[in-house]
C-alpha cells in the first residue's frame, strides 16, 4: 500500500468517527503511522483530503445510478437495479452514508456539485415512470418521492447502526450484518408494492 493509500484509509476512519469539523490532521497522521509534515506534503489541508475521499465515494455510486437508469426498460427494472447496486456499494464503502450526513449538516455544496457534474438522466427516469403509469403497470408516483423513499430506506439503517444494532439486535454485530444482507430482498418488493407494481 502506498503512503497516499495509507493516508486515505486513515482519513476515512477518522472522518467517519468524528466528521470533517471534528477531525484533526494530527489524528489522521497518527492513524496512518506517519508524521504530520508528510501528511501535509500529500494533502495541503484537511478540507482537500476530505473532498478527495468524499468525491471518490460519490463517483463510485453515481455511475451505478446512471447505469441503473440506462439498463432499465421500465421503472420496476430500475427499482431492482438501483436498490441492489446501492446496497452493494454501501457494503463496500460503509463510511459513505456518514460522510453524506456530516456534509449535509456542514455544507452540502460539495455533494450538490458532484451530483450535478455527473449529469444523471433524471428525464429518462421520469419517462420510464410515465410510460409504466400510462400502461397501467404502476400507480402514479412523483419521481422525487420515489427516489427519496428508496435512498432513505437504504441509508437509514447504516446511519442509525449504533441504535438499531443495540436496541433490535442486543448489540450483536453479526445479527446486524445479517439484517443488512436481508435488506435487498425486503426493500425491492416493498417499493414495488408501494407503487402498485405486480410482483408475481
Amino acid at each position: 500500500m502506498t503512503t497516499e493509500e495509507l493516508i486515505l484509509q486513515a482519513a476515512r476512519k477518522v472522518f467517519t468517527q468524528k466528521g470533517m469539523d471534528g477531525s484533526r490532521m494530527q489524528e489522521i497522521a497518527d492513524e496512518a503511522g506517519i508524521n504530520k509534515a508528510l501528511l501535509h506534503y500529500y494533502f495541503r489541508s484537511k478540507e482537500k483530503l476530505f473532498e478527495k475521499i468524499f468525491a471518490e465515494g460519490l463517483k463510485q455510486l453515481l455511475p451505478k445510478v446512471q447505469l441503473s437508469i440506462e439498463k432499465s426498460e421500465g421503472i420496476c427494472d430500475f427499482v431492482h437495479y438501483f436498490i441492489g447496486n446501492y446496497l452493494d456499494l454501501i457494503k463496500e464503502l460503509p463510511y459513505l452514508p456518514h460522510f453524506v450526513l456530516h456534509e449535509i449538516n456542514r455544507d452540502p455544496t460539495i455533494i450538490v456539485n458532484i451530483i450535478k457534474g455527473q449529469g444523471l438522466p433524471f428525464a429518462l427516469l421520469q419517462s420510464l415512470i410515465d410510460k409504466d403509469v400510462a400502461a397501467g403497470k404502476i400507480k402514479p408516483i412523483q419521481l422525487e418521492h420515489l427516489m427519496v423513499n428508496m435512498v432513505s430506506m437504504v441509508l437509514f439503517p447504516v446511519i442509525a447502526r449504533p441504535i438499531i444494532q443495540s436496541v433490535l439486535f442486543g448489540n450483536d454485530e453479526n445479527k446486524f450484518n445479517d439484517f443488512l444482507e436481508e435488506r435487498k430482498s425486503v426493500l425491492i418488493p416493498f417499493v414495488l408494492l408501494a407503487i402498485g407494481a405486480k410482483t408475481n
